[in-house]
């Protein structure tokens, strides 16, 4: 497998820290699949895509500039999952997410996935997709020197009983998931819905994050921490607009996984330059910055940083602030924090 030349911190460390880990703790790996592999697999399972060719296929499935909605940006996740005929087109997504996020230059991410998005097209069995996206990782792992964790997500949109099958997948495969999200349609299916499914999550030693305020008011923010006890919430755009929620994220240090790219593309901002990101810093509210779908909206992380000092005039203290949130967020234990601190510190 070719390997793309690794970012190097001193090319952007006017961006971030060179001497504080670069994680991403909201990156979709179902949103992340290479052009070149959605031509492959889509040619070895005869999926009718709207072309074979790289340079063609990639304006079906990327955003450019922005969608009308939430549920239309997820659309253009659809066509990558369509060409995942059996496990081990899974099992190569994932390793090569891996590859992605180290040529980015990110020391550490928690890619996050949904089982049941990506068995839909070829009616997968649930545990092996789990396993194959496992083994895919621990593959990647063992080519980069990058550290990964996994988030299982629960995919809303299809309703309470799969995504009770969904959770049953994950926590099969409980000891290499280190959290559960719940992901879709925010507006459609709120979150009054699964608090069973988060109940049993959280009885089962997981973390939670949930996206929320996204498509939907604070209240959809407030029901993730009060009924599914959301530590992090994935976007948080609409915060801003409760203060009482504001000062209680911030005094309960409950994280934001902010995605400026993304809440443009979706239309849940309308200029970037206005994204509250810079309200949240000023709040004092543990805000970290994340690609979301960095395949579909064709971005890095270190994109997203220059977008927060350029166009929402972050200063570089504050962007290194994002970062440490970023570390001090992760789902990880004090001993791992204190690792990936110390071996990037001597680096």
């Amino acid at each position: 497998m070719a390997v793309g030349r690794r970012l190097n911190c001193s090319e952007v460390n006017i961006l971030y820290s060179p001497n504080v880990p670069l994680v991403d703790l909201h990156r979709h790996l179902d949103g992340n699949i290479n052009i070149q592999t959605m031509c492959d697999l889509g040619e070895q399972f005869n999926v009718v895509l709207p072309s074979y060719e790289p340079s063609i296929l990639r304006e079906s499935c990327q955003i450019n500039d922005k969608t009308s909605d939430l549920l239309a940006f997820l659309k253009k996740l659809d066509v990558g999952v369509s060409v995942l005929g059996n496990a081990a087109a899974c099992e190569r997504v994932a390793t090569e997410n891996v590859e992605s996020a180290y040529v980015e230059g990110i020391d550490y991410a928690e890619l996050r996935f949904s089982p049941l998005y990506m068995s839909k097209a070829f009616s997968l069995d649930l545990d092996e997709v789990v396993m194959a996206v496992i083994k895919g990782i621990q593959i990647g792992v063992a080519r980069f020197p990058i550290k990964i964790k996994l988030i299982g997500i629960l995919s809303r949109t299809y309703g309470v009983k799969e995504c009770m099958d969904e959770l049953e997948a994950l926590l099969n495969a409980r000891q290499y998931i280190c959290g559960l999200d719940l992901a879709g349609d925010e507006l459609g299916s709120p979150a009054m819905l699964f608090v069973k499914h988060f109940k049993r999550a959280a009885n089962a030693g997981l973390n939670i994050t949930v996206h929320a305020g996204e498509a939907d008011g604070p209240d959809s923010i407030w029901d993730a921490i009060n009924l599914l006890g959301a530590k992090r919430i994935g976007h948080g755009v609409a915060a801003l607009q409760d203060r009482q929620l504001m000062n209680y994220m911030r005094d309960n240090e409950i994280g934001i996984e902010s995605c400026l790219t993304s809440n443009y593309q979706t239309a849940t901002v309308v200029h970037t330059a206005n994204h509250p990101l810079k309200d949240f810093v000023r709040h004092g509210i543990s805000v970290s910055l994340n690609t979301d779908d960095p395949g579909v909206s064709n971005i890095t992380l270190e994109h997203e940083y220059r977008l927060a000092k350029e166009q929402v005039g972050l200063s570089y203290e504050q962007l290194c602030m994002l970062q440490m949130n970023g570390v001090n967020q992760a789902f990880m234990s004090t001993k791992e924090r204190a690792s990936l601190l110390s071996i990037k510190a001597s680096n």
